[in-house]
């Protein structure tokens, strides 16, 4: 597949530098999002028992399973990018998201992959539910403070971040350390938007883009 890498990048075959594998060494926050071209992350009706509203599947057919199926190793094509970015989520060592993603998935069933620490920055007491969960914690100190307790569970590996208001709540306090972007040729024209309200301007660096017919997958590091 064509595939174009940020000049501070060496890329390899299929589109994953060398920079990648040396920059895994260092635990990094990673806002992982699917997003079409007018910026949208969900679709219109985005609420508990229509998680990521009308059409959300639309975003991530790009991994190579059906339209009304989640993403798992067994769906996704083996020999294809989604198989790729599915192999690099797995490689993370905690996850951070937001409420409304967690409360949407009921917390993923308490396990989002391979038994990782889950955390959830929000002021309000968690559901009834999360009890069933040793793996999910809940931060209400704010998102400074889930950021630092999930990149200690991490250790040397990626914190996994997910959720518009999480990914803005991040950028605010300067803990989120780089987006991958995965830009769906699609116009939503309604639903959630990623990156809606920001407090203020915010530089980005390219360091990985890999072009193919369903997606462009731009990794950013944030400059400031």
């Amino acid at each position: 597949m064509p595939s174009r890498a940020g000049r501070s990048s060496s890329t390899s075959s299929n589109g994953f530098s060398r920079t990648d594998r040396e920059r895994a060494l260092v635990s990094r926050s990673v806002l992982y999002m699917s997003m079409s071209l007018d910026g949208y992350i969900a679709g219109p009706n985005d609420k508990p028992g229509n998680p990521g509203g009308d059409n959300f599947m639309r975003l991530h057919e790009w991994y190579g399973f059906a339209s009304d199926a989640a993403p798992t190793a067994e769906t996704v094509n083996a020999s294809g990018i989604g198989s790729q970015f599915l192999d690099e989520i797995k490689r993370t060592g905690a996850v951070l998201s937001g409420r409304n993603t967690v409360e949407q998935v009921d917390h993923w069933g308490g396990d989002h992959h391979d038994g990782v620490p889950i955390f959830v920055p929000s002021h309000r007491a968690p559901g009834p539910s999360v009890a069933k969960y040793p793996l999910v914690t809940y931060v209400a100190d704010g998102i400074a403070s889930a950021m630092a307790q999930a990149k200690a569970a991490a250790g040397d590996r990626n914190v996994l971040v997910h959720g518009a208001y999480t990914a803005q709540a991040a950028l605010a306090e300067g803990v989120l350390d780089e987006l991958q972007i995965h830009q769906v040729p699609v116009l939503f024209g309604g639903g959630r938007r990623l990156f809606d309200v920001l407090a203020g301007r915010v530089e980005l660096e390219i360091v990985r883009v890999i072009d193919t017919p369903e997606a462009t997958h731009i990794r950013y590091r944030i400059v400031s």
